[in-house]
């Protein structure tokens, strides 16, 4: 067995499951969290996601982003039965499918699909996806929290580190208290904070925070008939129905740096356009209005690698829009170069 320490530096989705999968390999692990894991927390993309576990428009992307996200949403239904059947606590992975309605280019989405053995059925002008899944990101982090206290992995919640030096080796890194944490290794998986907390080295990380703002919608008391069945996707805006009856409406991509305040006129718009597609929505309440900040990178493509320069450094972090589908093939990917 291992008998290596590691701190991984976030305690977000990618965070969680990066420290768990080095538990399973024999590390000690730590998880060193600036807020509380598993609580909502403002700004926090892990919490506030919708849980789709699949790329929006795969044939809009490079086949690394596709590749990633699709081995990484295989990996879910294994995890998630193993979360309900050992903590007690159900991630609701569900193959709800996925309904894709115009504009976008048939041509190529049915190509795609032809490439890569992912089953489409044309429905209309719209293109059904009847394999994909989604999860309750909130869930799915209770339930992961459980699991590493019970891998003996050791959490320090409302601890924030200072910005890292440049240097050869890291030997400890401070806490803005002063208190210095030592291990065999580090590794970043901070998502839109990582940029702030490598600046002054030579990371060469493109990290920015991109603010998605979200509405909930409660039609638990309305008709089953009349609920979607799919999560439905046009033109850059999801819906996504729960098992309970819930609905999720987003989102937006907003470049506004570290805020992650609501805001009315967003509001309005999520408000119009969820009822464009889904017209019970009209004139119903919302139940909730949240946001959270995405790590936006160019090409959505994450650093999975050791820093460029610091011997033992390590990035996970830049998943930008799929964290949460990417988070456990990327957990596998930094834990083998760790080790």
């Amino acid at each position: 067995m291992v008998n290596k320490s590691v701190i991984v530096v976030g305690g977000g989705i990618v965070g969680c499951l990066t420290a768990l999968n080095l538990a399973q390999r024999g590390c000690q692990a730590t998880i060193v969290e600036r807020n509380q894991i598993a609580a909502q927390a403002s700004g926090e993309s892990s919490w506030a996601g919708a849980g789709i576990l699949f790329p929006l428009l795969p044939w809009m992307y490079k086949d690394e982003v596709n590749a990633l996200a699709l081995q990484g949403a295989s990996l879910y239904p294994q995890i998630c039965d193993a979360l309900k059947r050992e903590m007690g606590i159900d991630p609701e992975y569900t193959q709800s499918g996925m309904l894709i309605q115009p504009p976008f280019d048939k041509a190529l989405a049915h190509a795609w699909c032809n490439n890569n053995q992912v089953d489409f059925e044309q429905v209309g002008e719209n293109v059904l996806l009847p394999n994909v899944a989604q999860l309750r990101p909130p869930h799915l982090l209770q339930a992961l929290k459980q699991l590493l206290i019970q891998h003996n992995v050791t959490l320090l919640e409302h601890t924030q580190l200072e910005p890292i030096k440049q240097v050869e080796k890291i030997n400890s890194w401070n806490t803005n208290t002063g208190t210095a944490l030592r291990a065999d290794a580090f590794v970043v998986t901070s998502g839109a904070w990582s940029f702030e907390l490598l600046k002054d080295t030579s990371a060469g990380l493109n990290i920015k925070p991109m603010r998605g703002q979200i509405l909930l919608y409660d039609l638990s008391h309305q008709s089953a008939s009349d609920l979607p069945t799919h999560i439905i996707y046009r033109d850059g805006f999801y819906l996504v129905p729960r098992r309970d009856g819930l609905l999720l409406a987003g989102s937006t991509l907003e470049d506004v740096g570290f805020d992650p305040r609501t805001t009315e006129d967003v509001k309005q718009q999520l408000k119009t356009k969820a009822e464009s597609m889904l017209p019970l929505l009209k004139d119903m309440p919302i139940h909730r209005h949240w946001s959270g900040l995405r790590p936006g990178t160019p090409d959505n493509l994450p650093t999975i690698a050791q820093h460029p320069t610091i011997g033992n450094l390590y990035l996970n972090t830049g998943h930008f829009r799929y964290g949460l589908t990417m988070a456990p093939a990327s957990a596998e990917r930094i834990a083998e170069l760790i080790l």
